[in-house]
């Protein structure tokens, strides 16, 4: 497997684990983001409901009832409205409706399915036994619970009947006369009807005191209020749940691991076989093959768990995040071999630069390939390979043109070497001549012939470069220079 061929299988499978990563942490925002706009929903039907309520208190005339028993119908719709906006702000369906009762029917709403009838008096005594209350409706339609229906009581005076009842079987003497004998006629009334508290009679969403018509809107505001932080409180959860976590970062250390461990065991494996067959494996063969891949094992792990921290504790992009981390390794290997000795200080810089550029390309073409592909890891990784292969491309034709200009250099420095070859043989041809003649006049200034020696000493004054107004030509500049 060629260098090039093996650092573009590395660069995208790092590149796809990083774009594997951005996906995760882009299906928990997407989520948020879906439940955010559902809580937005939630809380618009929410107060609906409430407005509901406000508007059906905001016209009493259309209230059945006295001024003094008006707080029934309201109560009725309390608990509808309440229960609903209370269910739908948490995200539920809505359960109580009034559709298909009559307003006289035996049940005034239905709950899941369920005939309720709603039952508000002023005292626990009178709503369970006073007129038209519960034990008389019990009368008028004996199979009210025979046929699933069920009835609701003020929540105040639910809670005070269990806490009679519980009052009435452990400790009586704790109970004054009245609430004893409430206590015991309740407890018979239960028993003789079998009736079960939580399954027959349920508390109300509102107190007694919550459904009179001078406290009523006060109580719509309360509950809007309640709404309102409970919708907080959900967007608060959203926002918590779409938070990233151990968990999360374990699995993508996990995956990236396995992912990168079994691509360095097919890569070791594939160079292995370049020079031998499988049969021919050794145990000694086998064993670097594992090295190799424990090695990738482990560097996909600490790329993986990296990767997860930089995108979601900084504003680092995935492609970025996994540059930063093969560049690191990169790096690393370079210091290794420098305190080896294996290379020098320079080679160091080089090669490093080599290799931040190697991810840097990567990180640009992923990035560039997911955004023009926008499937998750799909585009990542085409968008890798083609940066890879255009890169590669370019660096061939980088060497491709520095051969050129190098075989140009030295072709030009061949043809200015014989240049300067045959110049200089030619000063040296004409230095040659300069001395042997030098040499000659030399001879003849001191020849033993005076005549001869002084017409030559002129000679060679002259080719020694003597200025022509100094020299001593002929017998008056002789006795012009002695005697004047």
């Amino acid at each position: 497997m060629s260098g090039a061929v093996e650092r573009t299988v590395k660069s995208t499978q790092e590149q796809a684990i990083a774009a594997w990563i951005t996906h995760l942490n882009q299906m928990r925002l997407d989520t948020l983001i879906e439940k955010l706009n559902r809580q937005d929903i939630n809380l618009e039907e929410a107060l609906k409901e409430l407005e509901k309520i406000k508007q059906f208190i905001g016209d009493p005339a259309h209230i059945l009832g006295s001024v003094t028993t008006k707080h029934g119908e309201i109560a009725e719709h309390m608990q509808v409205n309440f229960e609903n906006a209370r269910r739908v702000i948490q995200g539920f369906n809505k359960n109580h409706t009034f559709d298909g009762v009559g307003r006289t029917a035996p049940e005034d709403y239905i709950r899941n399915g369920q005939q309720i009838q709603s039952k508000f008096y002023n005292g626990l005594k009178n709503t369970l036994f006073g007129n038209h209350a519960l034990s008389e409706h019990m009368e008028t339609y004996p199979n009210f619970i025979k046929n699933g229906g069920a009835y609701d009581i003020p929540k105040d005076q639910y809670e005070k009947m269990t806490a009679l009842l519980e009052a009435y079987k452990k400790n009586p003497s704790q109970l004054n006369k009245a609430d004893y004998n409430l206590a015991k006629r309740i407890d018979e009334f239960l028993e003789e009807k079998g009736l079960e508290l939580g399954k027959d009679i349920n508390p109300s969403a509102v107190e007694y005191g919550e459904v009179q018509q001078g406290t009523a809107a006060k109580t719509v505001d309360r509950e809007e209020k309640n709404v309102q932080r409970e919708d907080e409180k959900q967007r608060k959860r959203a926002y918590e749940e779409s938070k990233p976590t151990l968990k999360e970062g374990i699995k993508a250390a996990g995956i990236s691991a396995a992912v990168e461990g079994g691509v360095t065991f097919c890569m070791s494996v594939a160079q292995k076989r370049k020079e031998k067959k499988f049969s021919e494996f050794t145990s000694d063969d086998w064993k670097e093959i594992g090295v190799d891949s424990g090695k990738g094992t482990i560097k996909g792990g600490i790329r993986g768990g990296a990767i997860y921290v930089l995108t979601n504790f900084t504003a680092t992009p995935a492609n970025v995040a996994s540059a930063y981390v093969t560049a690191a390794f990169g790096v690393a290997e370079q210091v290794k071999q420098l305190e080896a000795g294996s290379i020098s200080e320079e080679d160091f810089v080089i090669n490093c630069e080599t290799v931040c550029l190697d991810v840097t390309v990567s990180a640009i073409s992923s990035a560039a390939g997911q955004v023009i592909i926008p499937i998750p890891v799909l585009g990542a990784v085409i968008g890798n390979i083609a940066g890879e292969f255009v890169y590669e491309l370019c660096k061939k034709q980088e060497d491709l043109k520095s051969q050129e200009i190098i075989k140009g250099y030295y072709a030009e420095m061949a043809r200015l070497n014989q240049q300067l070859d045959v110049q200089l043989k030619n000063v040296i041809a004409e230095i040659q001549k300069a001395f042997e003649r030098f040499q000659d006049l030399e001879k003849l200034a001191f020849d033993e012939n005076i005549n001869i020696a002084f017409q030559n000493s002129v000679y060679l004054a002259v080719e020694a470069g003597v200025e022509e107004n100094k020299i001593l030509k002929t017998q008056k500049d002789i006795d012009d220079y002695f005697l004047n």
